[in-house]
């Protein structure tokens, strides 16, 4: 910048005191910024309110399956019990094994 330039370092207009209503404007803008990313983070950090989202779009998932296939459902659901129940079985018998030794 040289003695006589007249414009700030950013070249937006003159280095003198700026229009009030502009500086206003700026600072509800800043503020306006502010507010949505103080509003972003604190969603981000709330574990429990995104897990009961994550719950409930899982629902909503299975709830449109079961009405677009009921029985691929019930066959699905049955085959996870069939599952978890020969794990249970095993596991039980593989401990009783043990205790035996």
């Amino acid at each position: 910048m040289t003695a006589g330039d007249t414009t700030s370092s950013n070249g937006s207009g003159p280095a003198g005191p700026a229009d009030p209503e502009q500086i206003q404007a700026e600072i509800e803008a800043t503020r306006a910024q502010l507010a949505a990313t103080v509003d972003q983070l604190s969603a981000r950090l709330d574990v429990p309110a995104r897990a009961r989202e994550r719950a409930a779009r899982a629902k909503d998932t299975a709830v449109e399956t079961y009405r677009e296939s009921p029985p691929a459902v019930i066959v699905a659901a049955l085959t996870l019990a069939g599952v978890v129940l020969g794990l249970v079985v095993l596991r039980r018998k593989r401990a009783t094994s043990r205790r035996k030794r």
